[in-house]
């Protein structure tokens, strides 16, 4: 059973406040990854940048210090940026409707939000405006325990095994898996994990809401209720090609490291190791047939890449173990895990002795019997919602408890 942490709160959609709600208008106006409008996000507020874009009038270079912050961009380059930005205004829906976009189950988090995984940070000018996301879980709990798992579409039945064998075993672990929702090698993660009631993240190139392909529904549907759908299109955006190419950087940011199982020479996954490698994380592959053509592309990122050869689940775990947190939260927390979490599936479960007294408190507050929510459990343990967050976050990562309905509850194989 997977100890992968989901959310301590997703009942009730955070606010959107200004900043938040022109980071939304964002996601409708502009593809993600524009280079100009990340360097303008790095300097101006998002509701300026969007009032510029309203009113067609660029902000002061003098403010935005385009030369420092655009680099060969000009100001002839941000007038274009501007103007393809303005054409998408009369589809942009007013703000109740931005804001409505942020029910049934789906919500925005925004750079600065307690769930916002700091990880993309690393993506620079290229960090999303802010991501939709479906879903139970809490995308900056799962993402310091994660393995983006990709191939290709077109998978063998031996690709399909080997990633179903390796994704359930991460999820076992306690390692949330990362993929793109698509047919064969994605679907096979998603459902790896999943099969082992661990956190999958399938990270879309449409909306949230817009499943495709459209033989996923289902698929999408379990996700959800287990881990997250994400994207950094608005929810009711079509699939387009090159989509599928620019969220690969969100797939490779968002995990500790990348594992290719089955690629052809010209496969998208490819682009998703070359975003890996980009970002100096470990690239992995898992060798096929020589005389496979879905493995070829494997076999070439491990020769001329430099990607670390792996079969099974524990030869990604040793690689990735010393790049993985299991508290994500804790201010100045430590780097290395607790002794706890250094414990094999094969042993016995962590001990509560290993806690320390915050997470001790909380541990104690939750019902015996049935969920609490993340500001019951506050106050009855008698810390600050900091504290709580920062410690259900570990117990989860732990094994102690889960995310239910009602917020948290324990775990039912958790011991005293």
């Amino acid at each position: 059973m997977s100890g992968a942490p989901r959310s301590p709160g997703l009942a009730s959609p955070r606010p959107l406040g200004e900043v938040r709600l022109a980071r939304a208008a964002l996601t409708y106006l502009a593809e993600p990854g524009d280079p100009v409008l990340g360097a303008l996000l790095a300097v101006c507020d998002p509701a300026e940048v969007l009032a510029a874009i309203k009113a067609d009038t660029p902000p002061e270079v003098s403010q935005i210090g385009l030369a420092g912050q655009i680099g060969r961009a000009s100001r002839a380059a941000l007038g274009r940026a501007l103007a393809r930005w303005r054409v998408r205004l009369p589809k942009l829906p007013a703000d109740a409707g931005i804001a409505d976009a942020s029910r049934d189950g789906i919500r925005l988090v925004c750079p600065g939000d307690a769930e916002w995984p700091s990880v993309l940070d690393q993506l620079g000018p290229a960090r999303p405006y802010a991501l939709w996301l479906r879903g139970n879980a809490d995308l900056r709990f799962a993402c310091p325990r994660s393995v983006s798992v990709v191939g290709s579409r077109a998978a063998t039945s031996y690709g399909v095994h080997v990633t179903g064998e390796i994704a359930a075993d991460l999820g076992e672990r306690g390692w949330a898996v990362v993929s793109g929702g698509a047919y064969g090698i994605d679907a096979a993660a998603h459902r790896g994990a999943l099969a082992a009631e661990g956190v999958t993240i399938a990270v879309l190139a449409c909306g949230v809401d817009y499943p495709y392909p459209a033989g996923h529904a289902d698929l999408f549907a379990a996700i959800c209720a287990q881990g997250l759908v994400v994207s950094e299109w608005p929810p009711g955006s079509r699939p387009a090609r090159t989509r599928f190419l620019t969220r690969n950087r969100v797939i490779a940011a968002l995990a500790c490291g990348t594992v290719i199982v089955e690629a052809g020479e010209r496969s998208g996954a490819l682009n998703t190791a070359r975003h890996a490698a980009d970002l100096g994380k470990p690239l992995m592959a898992v060798p096929g047939p020589v005389t496979s053509a879905q493995s070829a592309g494997c076999h070439r990122i491990i020769r001329e890449w430099s990607a670390t050869c792996v079969t099974r689940a524990a030869e990604i775990i040793e690689m990735l173990s010393p790049l993985s947190t299991p508290d994500p939260l804790a201010p100045g927390g430590s780097p290395q895990p607790s002794r706890a979490v250094m414990l094999s599936p094969d042993d016995d479960a962590p001990c509560r002795d290993d806690l320390d007294a915050d997470c001790a408190r909380v541990l104690d507050a939750l019902p015996a019997r049935g969920g609490a929510g993340t500001s019951t459990i506050a106050v009855e343990a008698g810390v600050d919602l900091d504290t709580v967050l920062r410690c259900l976050g570990q117990l989860a990562s732990l094994g102690f408890i889960e995310r239910c309905d009602r917020g948290w509850r324990l775990r039912r194989h958790s011991r005293s």
